[in-house]
């Protein structure tokens, strides 16, 4: 690791969406708390060990300086992980109560675990998943990954 880079992780992923309301509600809905930090035109949700960020999909793309594309597979997936087969049930029953769009049911995946997957309001991807391969912290959805030697 180079001395004068911080060290690798990630504060803040930032969603561009269409209605700020209504995004900020379906991620509160999920566990997401609102902070003092939001404003008319963006809101700051704390989760855990990250910050999401809820930012105006227009309002994004020019901010990045890139043309907006909205629509189609994006080429990312955002995912949290649980602690068993049956929280990973549980979660999705209440992300597509609180207005998810069902993409894949949950189900046991070649890899040995078991995932589903979900939109948000937006089309953002999401997967719950169990991955019994993987150590953590079962309450919190914090991974603790081995680095190789």
């Amino acid at each position: 690791m180079c001395a004068e880079l911080p060290i690798a992780n990630i504060s803040i992923v930032t969603l561009g969406v269409d209605d700020l309301a209504k995004s900020t509600a379906f991620y509160v809905a999920l566990g997401w708390a609102n902070t003092t930090a939001s404003q008319d035109s963006v809101s700051f949700l704390q989760g855990h060990n990250i910050v999401l960020g809820l930012y105006g999909r227009a309002a994004l793309a020019d901010d990045a300086q890139v043309e907006n594309k909205p629509a189609g597979f994006r080429g990312v997936a955002l995912a949290l992980n649980v602690a068993s087969e049956a929280m990973v049930d549980r979660f999705f029953d209440h992300a597509l109560a609180s207005g998810a769009v069902l993409i894949k049911t949950p189900q046991k995946v070649f890899w040995g675990g078991y995932s589903g997957y979900f939109a948000d309001p937006d089309g953002h991807l999401w997967e719950i998943a169990h991955n019994p391969f993987f150590n953590g912290d079962a309450e919190t959805g914090t991974l603790k990954l081995e680095p190789l030697p």
